[in-house]
């Protein structure tokens, strides 16, 4: 796996374990480390998040399925910016929505809450000190904090994140929506890893009562890692972990930004990149898993072990999960897979495969029987039909962010000149475009209550219209 920092292309780690979930005595810390600041500064189902309503952002890509979509959303007829926000580290996380509240997390190892209409900042936790890059044997983001987006349990009112901290621990912490007061906190890392080469990249996912945290590696691919799954109860910090590792040798990670995706019965599909074996070792794969993590189905691509070698990950992005039973898979390959999430058929058992791009990274979109799919050579909508897809339009070339889909248009930021584009989601013709300044790879827009809301570098713009 190899993916880049600020404004360049690069890949996620996602990480999957061995055949079967494992269980974990309870590990949890206090709340140490920790300030909460509800200062004005403006600028100018239960523990499950499936449907979200209109008013909310809750997860990554707006519900468990990742498909990016609000069909309620207004069209944002004349886009202009309304208000911005500074934070105290760069923005890696897609912005959430809940209660009124746009949550924004930080490499700083701090989460804020701004008000949605004017961008006053209603509160800001401290979870601790962030692990500068010198600490680490490798890695391109500096200082570490939260990189991973978290989630809202909307009817518990709780927002989890999953914070990295010195000496170089990770620990899963409940804020409470409201004024950012720590409910709990807990250790999270991986038995037996070293978590100073395990990165939390993948965004949590939320369902059935429980967290799903997953590991990647640091670009550089340096030291011991493993691609991990690790639940944990998402009511009390009590009681033991559940955990999946990946049964690859080393590597195998689960990096992209999505994360878990989960479907209607709480079953997980992650992507991971590569393995280091000539044969295949679940590298390059999606691996359906258990709400108990035991693994229940595998997809790759039949030429998945000869990827290890090239560093052509296939877990560039997450599947994004499609009506009937179906999901959509692309790496960097940019060939895309429609799969049966019923049956996912192990090595070479695609329903279809098609040749999207040059190369695909972060997540894809789904809406109304159109995929999205993020390129390094600009944004391709594929119509889906029995099973089968086929090209709607391309956009000009640039380096395509993960796109969301509101209102009928298509919202992505070009990570490489920074410039968040708003596409017509049947035709393809530009709508809007607008430089925002500097992004980090992944930029992920997120939209609620009639705006949209871009991460850039170290801080937040709201756009309405």
């Amino acid at each position: 796996m190899r993916y880049l920092g600020r404004a360049v292309p690069c890949l996620l780690l996602l990480t999957v374990a061995g055949c079967g979930g494992h269980h974990h005595a309870a590990s949890h810390t206090t709340a140490s480390s920790t300030t909460t600041s509800t200062t004005a500064a403006p600028t100018t189902q239960p523990a499950t998040v499936s449907a979200a309503s209109t008013a909310s952002w809750p997860t990554y890509d707006r519900d468990n399925g990742r498909s990016g979509f609000d069909p309620k959303a207004p069209t944002l007829k004349h886009p202009h910016r309304v208000w911005s926000a500074s934070v105290n580290g760069d923005v890696y996380a897609q912005p959430l929505v809940a209660n009124g509240k746009v949550i924004v997390a930080t490499e700083g190892d701090s989460v804020y809450a701004f008000d949605i209409r004017r961008g006053h900042k209603l509160w800001q936790a401290n979870l601790g000190t962030p692990v500068p890059g010198s600490d680490l044997p490798c890695g391109n983001i500096d200082p570490s904090g939260i990189t991973g987006t978290p989630v809202i349990d909307l009817k518990r009112k709780t927002v989890f994140a999953v914070t990295f901290t010195r000496p170089g621990r990770h620990r899963l912490v409940a804020l409470n929506l409201d004024n950012g007061h720590v409910r709990w906190r807990r250790g999270i890392d991986a038995p037996g890893q070293d978590p100073k080469v395990q990165q939390e990249r993948a965004a949590l996912a939320l369902s059935h009562g429980r967290v799903y945290v997953a590991y990647g590696g640091l670009f550089g691919d340096c030291g011991d890692y493993h691609g991990w799954v690790v639940g944990a109860s998402a009511t009390h910090r009590s009681g033991g972990l559940i955990t999946y590792r990946v049964p690859a040798q080393r590597k195998a990670g689960i990096w992209a930004p999505p994360g878990p995706s989960v479907d209607g019965a709480g079953n997980l599909y992650v992507a991971t990149g590569n393995g280091v074996s000539s044969s295949f070792d679940f590298g390059n794969a999606v691996i359906k898993l258990s709400p108990r993590l035991h693994r229940t189905g595998y997809f790759a691509p039949k030429n998945a072990a000869s990827l290890n070698g090239p560093d052509a990950d296939f877990g560039s992005t997450g599947p994004v999960l499609l009506p009937n039973h179906r999901a959509f898979a692309i790496g960097k390959s940019g060939i895309g897979y429609v799969l049966d999430t019923s049956h996912l058929g192990g090595v070479g058992g695609q329903l279809s495969s098609a040749n999207v791009c040059s190369s695909a990274y972060g997540a894809s979109a789904y809406a109304r029987s159109r995929i999205y799919v993020p390129c390094t050579d600009g944004l391709v909508a594929l119509r889906l039909s029995h099973g089968r897809v086929t090209t709607a339009w391309r956009s000009a070339s640039f380096t395509a962010g993960p796109p969301i889909v509101t209102g009928g248009r298509v919202w992505t930021i070009d990570t490489g000149s920074g410039t968040l584009y708003e596409l017509d989601a049947r035709s393809g013709k530009v709508r809007f475009q607008r430089s925002v300044g500097s992004v980090t790879h992944f930029a992920t827009p997120a939209e609620a209550g009639g705006r949209l809301f871009v991460p850039a570098g170290s801080q937040i713009i709201a756009f309405g219209g």
